[in-house]
């Protein structure tokens, strides 16, 4: 899934300071609401349903609260029971047999039950499928509904990260009737339902009463507002109209830190920030024009610009700290004049003119100014062309991929895997990477995917398919009072039903 974050300058920070004279007596107030809490988001979601988007917004109000999976992935990148109580795996690690939780029910009163599992893993493997990761489900061999609690999942082939995949949002168990207006009248398991959506403003869900657990779900209503102004946000949260602000600006936030009515969370995470190249635009098919761009650029600078500092440099599509991760920050680090011997070496006539397509996040737009100014020292010309969101996901990364370059932050810890789609939106293939990610997901020993994986890395950092930037932290900031959220996070959930008030 992607993420856009915000940033803000300090300038804006002194402003929205300016605003807020009420802030002690109204943040008093928000801690006075025991059972509701305001969380902010710095996008809308384009719809509701996170298997026809792939924008990781839409999973941020949604997964785990108005919809469940048979898995449930925890800060700690653990996978626990949800709506399967148990599972059992086959000697060559293909089948899956899940055991059902019992007594569960859809919000709109039909029930939960192994016919609903397979026709949300076959709809999502279908051939009218959006799903982003429709080729996980498509790779299932058979979704079998034994009796009503039990499926079993034959997979055409082992995948060490199955159960982990189960969780994510692109798994969500939808009931049939209801599948096809889910992105605007989402019906789940979980333990909230849709109450309100206010168009470019807010999203509120209100408790189901009809939840199988619902005496442990403390909140009785959350609201959660759109706010993309980093400004904006701040004296939001100062004047305490936000409870909580997960993953909001990296910038700005010393202040909060200081302030002991509220909590900061720095959180680790499994993201790519990446400047994505398009592989097949000439001369960006030529290895060694896309070496001197990642050359060119001084990460270190980027993640001091773009988050405040809050990353540590990626040399591949792997972060420090993950499984089998290898440093591959040298391969093509910081070396200007290098960079510049690789561009008359591929017999670019400089200045090469290229465009970087930003999207709104402030670490697109702010990193693009980062990077442009330090390609122009190599005899690159980077136009920056400000893009929304939409049209990032329809002309960027949908449709006929027109762009040249751009920023994105790709949050999934376990999308290698995009690498092998043909038609995905880098437009990057390799016969020898297609033969190591296969060797990768059918090994069953650990120690054998560790090297694998470290091989992969070492392959994506020498084909230079991007120029790799930063593995982000996540920035959370909250009432003193919040209990609940997450110190680190493997994927981007808000699990409101963990969620309350000291």
């Amino acid at each position: 899934m992607l993420k856009r974050r915000t940033v803000l300058s300090h300038s804006a920070t002194l402003a929205a300071l300016a605003s807020v004279p009420l802030a002690v007596s109204q943040s008093a107030m928000a801690q006075g609401r025991k059972d509701s809490m305001t969380l902010g988001m710095g996008l809308e979601p384009t719809g509701l349903d996170p298997t026809a988007g792939a924008a990781s917004a839409i999973a941020e109000v949604t997964q785990y609260n108005v919809y469940e999976t048979l898995t449930k992935i925890n800060s700690d990148g653990t996978v626990t029971p949800l709506l399967a109580e148990s599972w059992e795996v086959s000697p060559d690690l293909r089948t899956y047999t899940f055991k059902l939780r019992k007594g569960v029910k859809f919000q709109n009163g039909e029930p939960f039950n192994a016919q609903a599992v397979k026709f949300s893993f076959t709809r999502a493997g279908g051939e009218k499928s959006t799903n982003k990761d429709k080729r996980t489900f498509a790779s299932m061999e058979a979704v079998q509904a034994v009796d009503d609690y039990t499926v079993v999942v034959i997979n055409k082939e082992l995948d060490p990260d199955f159960l982990f995949l189960m969780g994510q949002a692109t798994a969500i168990i939808v009931e049939p009737k209801s599948a096809d207006t889910n992105a605007t009248k989402p019906v789940g398991t979980g333990p909230y339902m849709l109450e309100s959506w206010a168009r470019g403003s807010s999203v509120t869900l209100a408790k189901w009463d009809g939840y199988r657990n619902a005496s442990a779900i403390k909140l009785k209503k959350v609201t959660f507002r759109f706010i993309s102004d980093p400004a904006a946000q701040v004296a939001a949260l100062l004047a305490g109209d936000l409870d909580a602000f997960p993953r909001v600006t990296a910038r700005g936030i010393s202040q909060f830190k200081e302030n002991p009515k509220y909590q900061v969370v720095i959180a680790g995470s499994r993201a790519k920030t990446i400047l994505a190249i398009n592989n097949k635009k000439k001369p960006l098919d030529d290895v060694r024009v896309r070496r001197a761009i990642s050359m060119a650029i001084d990460r270190k600078a980027v993640i001091q610009g773009a988050a405040e500092g809050y990353g540590a440099p990626i040399g591949s599509h792997y972060v420090p700290g993950a499984f089998g991760y290898v440093d591959t920050t040298a391969v093509n680090g910081y070396n200007p004049e290098k960079a510049k011997a690789l561009l008359k070496e591929a017999g670019v006539t400089t200045p090469l003119e290229l465009t970087i397509t930003l999207p709104p996040p402030p670490y697109a737009r702010q990193g693009g100014e980062v990077i442009a100014s330090q390609l122009a020292k190599v005899g690159i010309t980077a136009k920056l062309q400000n893009v929304e969101w939409a049209q990032w996901l329809s002309n960027t990364y949908g449709g006929a991929h027109n762009y040249d370059m751009t920023i994105i932050s790709h949050v999934e810890p376990f999308d290698l895997g995009n690498f092998d789609k043909p038609d995905y939106y880098w437009n990057y293939s390799s016969p020898k990477f297609k033969d190591l990610y296969n060797k990768y997901k059918t090994s069953p020993r650990a120690a054998d995917r560790a090297k694998l994986v470290g091989d992969i890395q070492r392959l994506l950092a020498d084909d230079c398919v991007h120029a790799f930037l930063y593995q982000p932290q996540w920035v959370t900031i909250a009432n003193k009072g919040v209990k609940g959220l997450w110190k680190d996070m493997p994927v981007f959930v808000n699990d409101l039903g963990a969620m309350s008030w000291a």
